[in-house]
């Protein structure tokens, strides 16, 4: 039986999806080989590369002027990867700490420049986005820099800022769960393991002007121009994570692509939102017009009855609703690969848990 997976990451992959990986496993397209098993350099492992790459030009309308990486190590590493490859001219980057993630990546950008803060919504835990039209960058930055949805408070932007030097973006928790206007943006980055696939690889959608200005200590590996051009073959990629990710867009294009998993998507969070705000039991914290569409956090009127929450959900098959350590309470990640039936599953046991512990 399969369970109800809400974790915000490793997440939820469509069933179909999973299928194909399993009747493919031993042999892929009739090589006698898994994907684990063959070479990055040979022919059968070629057509799932370049599919892939072609699948998130189509699917997120990536101009031709920027190149798609596919690197590794997560979007933690980017945090480093951005400010050494980037912030190198006038070496200052303005950052909208909106999340954990965010802040993180500002702490890491300071150490290679004068990285400074643009905006914060810390002064409310981070239960909203500052007014893009009110944050002021400075007029000499290299860059600018969002995180587009956050993860563990549950909220994203709505608009994104417009600024002279480039906007760079996190979008590991929203990628193709909602459309992302890419020539908004001189570099997008995004972990695959919450809407694209299994974790393992990092997609990187970078302007090619931006690319050759690395600072001159930045190590190989994490110089984009590296994997630019060598097509992200330069050293064995994640093979296998590739892989499925590659099976996981087929599967969103047939969907009807980002535009129709976005309406699904708003259609999943609204009723669940709904729900919590009528019920007069559970809370949502966030400001209403910050909501994220796949990370819903909520509590029950107290910490022990969260706790209880987890418990017996669990028990219903309903797993991962724990919140991130940093905030308590409860959180359901609706991430592309969650049915409707998923949040109906939840509403239903949320209905029961309340009627029992009133």
């Amino acid at each position: 039986m399969r369970s109800f997976n809400y974790s915000a990451g490793p997440s939820v992959l469509p069933v179909e999806v999973l299928e194909q990986v399993k009747a493919e496993l031993l042999d892929f397209g009739g090589s006698g080989m898994s994907v684990m098993e063959m070479s990055h350099r040979g022919k059968f492992y070629d057509r799932i590369h370049a599919e892939c790459l072609s699948l998130i030009r189509e699917l997120m309308h990536v101009p031709e002027d920027y190149d798609i990486l596919l690197m590794q190590g997560g979007g933690s590493t980017q945090f480093e990867a951005v400010p050494l490859n980037l912030m190198t001219n006038h070496k200052k980057a303005d950052y909208v700490l909106t999340g954990v993630w965010a802040t993180k990546a500002y702490k890491e950008a300071k150490r290679y420049g004068d990285a400074a803060v643009a905006a914060t919504s810390e002064d409310a835990n981070f239960t909203y986005i500052p007014d893009v039209k009110a944050i002021s960058f400075r007029p000499d930055i290299d860059y600018g820099y969002i995180t587009l949805n956050n993860t563990i408070y549950g909220t994203h932007y709505t608009e994104y800022p417009t600024l002279s030097a480039p906007l760079v973006g996190d979008a590991s928790s929203n990628i193709m769960a909602e459309e992302i206007p890419v020539e908004k943006f001189g570099l997008l980055f995004a972990g695959a393991q919450k809407n694209l696939g299994p974790a393992g690889v990092t997609v990187v959608i970078v302007k090619k002007d931006l690319l050759g200005h690395e600072s001159e200590f930045c190590p190989t590996m994490m110089k984009y121009s590296t994997h630019a051009a060598k097509n992200s073959l330069y050293n064995t990629p994640p093979t296998f994570a590739i892989y499925v990710m590659m099976l996981n867009l087929r599967y969103l294009k047939k969907f009807g692509g980002v535009k129709e998993m976005e309406a699904f998507n708003k259609a999943k969070s609204k009723k669940l939102y709904d729900f919590i705000d009528e019920s007069g039991f559970y809370v949502c914290p966030n400001r209403a017009d910050a909501r994220s569409l796949v990370n819903i956090p909520f509590v029950t009127p107290s910490a022990e009855l969260d706790a209880k929450f987890v418990k017996e959900a669990e028990a219903q098959n309903l797993h991962s609703l724990k919140g991130h350590k940093l905030v308590g309470g409860l959180r359901a990640s609706l991430y592309n690969g969650m049915p409707m039936e998923g949040v109906d599953a939840l509403i239903s046991f949320m209905k029961d848990f309340e009627a029992r512990n009133k």
